[in-house]
């Protein structure tokens, strides 16, 4: 029997990702960038001259894993960043998993390459009203032809970076100030109230879309990027809002569920109720929203 290339087995392996996405065993975002990465992969192995799973060594994977790249604006990283590096090898590691158990290949070439340790989690920046009227403000540089606004307001509504992707000019209802979204892996479709200053800069950018850009679905993403490209275009705008604003410096991270935070503490603040927290938030689970709202609702005192 002929030994499985690594496009074929690229193609089986892809679709078992997309059907386990289906499933709701893996995000979609996920498979997105499992198969660029593969796509990568199988281009890079081609280059030297590679073409069968039971090929691949080692060797290669790692030096795949270092290869150089390019960031977010096209330009040339000599030395991939650990995030890229766990991405690229997650990724291989999936296919050549998901291949042998398909009986395609018995390689397995990272099974002595050492795991890529993640940094601490961030506990995140406690936002205050007066930092979030300062990210509104800086935000609305250059609106309606930049997204910075529209993207902030989608945030500030209880959508997540996902969510806030996927949003189109049809899911805004702004005569009752409100918008829908579907949800996403982790979270429930739901309707959110807009704030005054949402539904301005929402309207702007809507008419702005219809008048310049009546091909464009998306309010803040390109049509044609991945939902996890949109997802991390979404990350890399709203950098860009907390870096004009001045919050986001060397010493202090400033992100998207940093907003999320602080729409956690502030529906908390408005309604005492966590059950309130999870549905604006679309989440299943209470401890999350807890969590999210800065609330320490349970505690293990022990036996006595």
């Amino acid at each position: 029997m002929a030994r499985t290339t690594i496009h074929r087995a690229l193609l089986e392996v892809s679709h078992q990702w997309l059907q386990q996405a289906a499933n709701g065993d893996m995000a979609i975002e996920t498979v997105d960038l499992y198969i660029q990465i593969s796509e990568r992969f199988h281009a890079f192995a081609d280059a030297h001259d590679i073409h069968r799973m039971d090929d691949v060594t080692g060797q290669l994977a790692e030096s795949f894993i270092g290869a150089p790249g390019r960031d977010r604006r096209n330009n040339i990283t000599l030395v991939p960043k650990k995030s890229t590096r766990r991405q690229r090898r997650s990724a291989l590691a999936s296919l050549f998993t998901h291949a042998r158990a398909l009986g395609m290949t018995q390689a397995a070439p990272l099974l002595d390459s050492p795991s890529i340790p993640r940094p601490p989690r961030s506990t995140g920046a406690e936002l205050s009203d007066a930092e979030i009227e300062n990210l509104q403000f800086h935000s609305e540089r250059g609106m309606p032809a930049t997204r910075h606004s529209a993207l902030l307001a989608l945030l500030l509504s209880g959508l997540g970076s996902a969510e806030t992707s996927q949003a189109t000019p049809d899911d805004l209802n702004l005569a009752q100030a409100t918008v829908t979204t579907e949800g996403s892996t982790h979270t429930s479709s739901r309707t959110c109230p807009l704030a005054p200053w949402a539904v301005r800069v929402l309207r702007l950018r809507v008419d702005y879309l219809a008048e310049y850009r009546p091909g464009q679905h998306h309010l803040v993403t390109g049509d044609s990027s991945t939902r996890y490209a949109a997802q991390a275009s979404v990350g890399a705008g709203f950098n860009d809002i907390a870096r004009l604003s001045g919050l986001a410096t060397a010493a202090r991270k400033v992100e998207p569920r940093d907003i999320t935070r602080y729409l956690a503490r502030q529906v908390l603040l408005q309604t005492g109720q966590i059950s309130e927290v999870a549905r604006r938030l679309g989440l299943s689970s209470l401890d999350n929203a807890a969590a999210l709202a800065g609330l320490a609702w349970k505690t293990d005192r022990g036996p006595r």
